[in-house]
């Protein structure tokens, strides 16, 4: 009996260290991808690369390379290919980014703009990281919902992109704030609670997370606090 539950303190604890082990690499990697983020940003908005794709195109050219990448980073998520793909997608997405920064900092207080965007963002990742460690019901259920309003603001958006309607943009960026900080605690329990063991997944999830969340706050504060000269 002293034998069965000393293997089942020794197992439980292999566990936990697993999990901490993979939590511990998501977070170094979430920090580590925000340097291409940056980065392309900052190239877009320097270079004005990203201007002239509006509209349709610049749809097609986002959808293809962000579903591209991530095909890439599921296939060599295990292999030591996993890391750089990920950071070139991060580097991509900043790329795509820089469009609607570029847009923002057009704005008088555009930089502080940005930063609150950021602020936000931060704030809202801390919340959900808080929650996701004293959180002790499994959220598994909330995955299909999620993934349900994840795909109808993805529609909304692309219908949105040839229409052109400022009321529908910011009806879409509180709708998307409030889904990928919802998807932001179920990434991270699934972490906790053990559902994913891949760092390089976990990453990708917590970064679109974030990176969806920082879009949808920057669209949000770009239209209706924006101050022009």
């Amino acid at each position: 009996m002293t034998e069965n539950v000393q293997s089942f303190d020794y197992g439980a604890g292999a566990m936990a260290e697993q999990r901490n082990k993979v939590l511990r690499n998501t977070y170094f990697l979430l920090a580590l991808s925000m340097l291409p983020t940056v980065l392309g940003a900052w190239l877009g908005v320097a270079t004005g690369i990203t201007q002239s794709l509006g509209g349709g195109l610049g749809l097609i050219v986002f959808l293809g390379g962000a579903f591209g990448f991530m095909y890439a980073i599921e296939k060599t998520k295990n292999s030591a290919a996993g890391v750089p793909v990920l950071l070139g997608f991060t580097f991509f997405m900043g790329l795509m980014l820089s469009r609607m920064i570029a847009m923002v900092l057009g704005f008088k207080n555009g930089p502080e703009l940005i930063m609150t965007a950021f602020g936000g963002t931060a704030g809202v990742f801390f919340v959900m990281a808080t929650l996701s460690s004293v959180i002790k019901r499994d959220l598994s259920g909330m995955g299909k919902w999620l993934f349900v309003g994840a795909m109808a603001v993805m529609i909304g958006g692309i219908i949105n992109v040839f229409v052109g309607s400022t009321a529908a943009m910011m009806a879409i960026s509180v709708a998307v704030i409030g889904i990928f900080s919802a998807y932001m605690l179920y990434d991270l329990k699934r972490i906790v609670d053990g559902g994913e063991t891949n760092y390089i997944s976990a990453t990708l999830a917590l970064y679109l997370d974030v990176i969806n969340v920082f879009q949808g706050l920057l669209a949000l504060l770009g239209i209706a606090g924006g101050e022009r000269d």
